[in-house]
């Protein structure tokens, strides 16, 4: 087995997709935050925390309301892990046109309601499934829709720099803060100028990824730039390949 795991295999598609679903991520999650009463889109942890403190105050309705949200997150992990294993190497077009649906349903569903926000649903979906989308060097998922785990990364890299040296992911973790942060910011203010229908720019941008992954699968089937030798996401080392690089035409 090749030792770079990564998907797809080439940095010169791989980083730029990871910044920019990193600030498709931010985006999406600020203005869910902002229109369905604090309720994150993408940031469990805040989540888990929030579900927590409503457990300890007996607040059931806020603890349900969260709790669905966390397992429906990590459905779309789960299905977006699956799907990877079987489109191969039409991997990133499925996931992220997958994606781009599910945002885009996010704009036309019903708001429902405080303790069913059922417009929210497609996009923690969407947003769940991205995180099977990319895969650093040894085959991890990117942190793509959090921060603590590219803040983590960064932090342990550093140590790494002056003990021995950092992984080659590392060096990729402080842009994906910064994109996700910098995302959060556009969605914060797309949602005070635009309310639901700031969605669509998160929407819109997953399409385009969406298609220009595509026409660069059609006309570059197997290339590194679209596919890689990796198993699935987070899978241990030996486990049976997803996808494999083929000959580049």
């Amino acid at each position: 087995m090749a030792s770079d795991q990564s998907f797809p295999a080439s940095p010169v598609t791989r980083l730029p997709l990871a910044l920019a679903l990193s600030g498709l991520a931010g985006c999406a999650d600020a203005i869910g935050f902002l229109e369905f009463s604090q309720l994150f889109m993408s940031f469990m942890s805040g989540n888990t925390t929030r579900c927590g403190v409503a457990t300890a105050h007996g607040d059931w309705e806020s603890a349900m309301r969260v709790t669905f949200v966390i397992a429906l997150f990590c459905f779309g992990a789960f299905l977006g892990t699956l799907i990877a294993a079987w489109a191969r190497s039409w991997r990133l077009p499925v996931l992220l046109s997958l994606q781009a649906l599910l945002l885009g349903i996010g704009l036309v569903m019903p708001p429902g309601t405080h303790a069913v926000p059922v417009q929210a649903y497609p996009i923690v979906l969407a947003l769940g499934m991205q995180n099977a989308t990319l895969q650093d060097e040894a085959g991890r998922s990117l942190a793509l829709t959090y921060v603590t785990g590219a803040v983590v990364r960064f932090g342990t890299g550093l140590a790494n720099l002056i003990l021995h040296r950092p992984a080659a992911s590392f060096w990729i973790q402080a842009p994906l803060w910064g994109a996700l942060s910098t995302g959060a910011v556009v969605g914060g203010a797309l949602q005070i100028r635009f309310g639901e229908g700031a969605f669509l720019v998160p929407a819109g941008l997953a399409a385009v990824l969406a298609g220009g992954v595509t026409i660069l699968t059609l006309l570059r089937p197997g290339s590194p730039l679209v596919a890689g030798t990796a198993p699935a996401p987070d899978a241990p080392a030996d486990s049976r390949l997803v996808s494999v690089v083929g000959t580049a035409t």
